[in-house]
């Protein structure tokens, strides 16, 4: 029987996958239809995959009225105005797909696709072995934390492993609630099961027995699908009292956050986890030692989670063998915005930000130059064109005074207003700010009200100088990364578009 593949990503279906599928259901009902998630081509959305003797060859983008067309001229035998085999294509053929390896490529909800691509050897390997030789596989494999701040996820939780209690937690944080970032949605919709897998390992590591995704509102299918895989797990044995017969237990929970930005810092999602209001906690006591409910947890981001498998499966030498520097490894990149070519890149750490914005993305969507890009999320830098040589890398971004964060990467042209942007930064902060600490809550208003007297031409000299000294006081005061990240937008913006605030 042909199989044919549509994707069931959310990206695919705002523009008519639904539709697709279902049109070829009725045209040609001795097909199997197969619905995966995307492989990342956004711009290709609907993309059709026909399986044929040569590999999967696609179609798109695909719209409902093309299917009797394309139907017609042959699709369902792998010919007519096809885009060719998939593997094939250039966006494809250059990256190094390792936590992304099955997503577009097997059916989410498939037990059988996921074990016969992979699935579970990671949780296998990871069982047969001591749970600090776990730990430090991951240590070695250099993995860091793909949610902002990098730090070493094998650190984490060897400290974790330490902790002496009764009962531990391991909790991922999918509140990617960052201005053009997709890749946890992207990944929970079209391979849960590497995210179960990857906490289960996580749990069996440093002690755990619990563990919940805490994911937001905003992505109802990512929370249905995650759902569903997670009693798929339990009835297939991958969690509960017995995980794969070898004794340990862990079982695992969705919880489904309030649209609080804030609550994508760990410790404001602990709180809201607990039933509180999602506000900051003070440091120290670190999560690691006194997270949920006051126990000792294991706090990360989807992406570092769901890398583990491949880690524990091939090595924490293969893993490491990507990258460059102290950024080892792969990492899942985002491009977004005024983008020709807008999707996901997996590639190794080191890739420049030129060749992601340009070869991937194919310059603008409107055909004018670029001005500027944003790297890590509202309150990561704007860079100019002239730091589009900048290797994807934790350090070399540290150093040009920017951040990688979940490598969201958005794309503005020449009519962008930077001073516009820079007053939106603050104005983020002030709605989205939990109102903990004086710096962030008060400084973000501040901040309009300063860049409005900028642009007005109000003392603006004086006022420049105010907004540096408010930078730093936000930067140095702020109890967590909103109110002390801030400023990075603001400060590039100013240095590199100075001419936007009439300087």
């Amino acid at each position: 029987m042909t199989r044919v593949y549509v994707s069931r990503d959310s990206a695919a279906r705002s523009v008519g996958a639904d539709e697709v599928a279902e049109r070829i259901a009725v045209l040609a009902p001795e097909v199997e239809v197969v619905r995966n998630g995307s492989r990342g081509m956004l711009w290709l959305e609907p993309l059709i995959e026909v399986e044929t003797p040569d590999g999967r060859i696609g179609y798109g983008p695909v719209a409902p009225e093309d299917v009797d067309g394309l139907v017609a001229a042959g699709m369902l035998d792998g010919t007519g105005p096809c885009l060719g085999p998939i593997d094939e294509l250039p966006w494809m053929k250059r990256q190094q797909r390792l936590t992304f390896a099955r997503v577009g490529v097997t059916d989410p909800l498939s037990v059988d696709d996921y074990t016969s691509h992979g699935g579970l050897r990671g949780l296998r390997q990871a069982l047969a072995q001591t749970p600090a030789e776990v730990v430090e596989t991951v240590v070695e494999s250099g993995l860091r934390g793909r949610g902002g701040a990098g730090f070493p996820t094998g650190i984490k939780w060897r400290t974790v492993l330490g902790a002496v209690s009764d009962l531990k937690f391991v909790c991922c944080n999918a509140d990617e609630g960052d201005s053009g970032t997709f890749a946890d949605r992207m990944l929970i919709e079209g391979d849960p099961f590497t995210l179960i897998e990857g906490m289960t390992i996580a749990a069996y590591a440093v002690g755990a027995s619990e563990g919940y995704v805490y994911l937001r509102s905003e992505y109802p299918d990512a929370v249905a699908t995650l759902r569903a895989a997670i009693e798929l797990a339990r009835t297939e044995g991958w969690l509960g009292a017995d995980v794969l017969g070898s004794g340990f237990e862990f079982d695992l929970h969705v919880r489904v956050g309030a649209g609080a930005y804030i609550c994508g810092e760990e410790t404001s999602m602990l709180e809201s986890l607990e039933g509180k209001r999602g506000m900051v906690r003070a440091k120290p006591p670190i999560p690691a030692l006194q997270g949920l409910f006051g126990l000792p947890t294991v706090v990360n981001n989807v992406l570092s989670l769901a890398t583990v498998p491949t880690i524990l499966a091939d090595g924490a030498a293969t893993y490491a063998a990507y990258g460059v520097g102290r950024s080892l490894g792969t990492s899942v990149f985002q491009l977004g915005g005024n983008v020709a070519r807008g999707g996901i890149v997996e590639t190794a750490f080191g890739i420049t930000l030129g060749e992601l914005v340009n070869e991937f993305g194919g310059g603008t969507s409107s055909g004018r130059p670029i001005r500027a890009v944003q790297v890590g999320g509202p309150l990561g830098a704007y860079l100019p064109v002239e730091q589009f040589h900048l290797p994807m890398d934790y350090e070399a971004f540290a150093a040009a005074g920017a951040m990688v964060g979940h490598g969201g990467i958005v794309v503005f042209d020449e009519t962008v207003d930077m001073a516009a942007m820079a007053r939106f930064a603050f104005e983020f902060c002030a709605a989205e700010s939990c109102g903990k600490c004086t710096p962030c809550r008060v400084g973000a208003v501040r901040g309009v009200e300063t860049i409005d007297r900028i642009v007005a031409g109000d003392n603006r000299e004086k006022n420049l100088v105010v907004l540096d000294d408010l930078c730093d006081l936000m930067t140095d005061g702020s109890l967590c990364a909103m109110g002390g990240l801030t400023p990075l937008p603001v400060r590039s913006a100013v240095r590199h578009f100075g001419k936007d605030f009439g300087a």
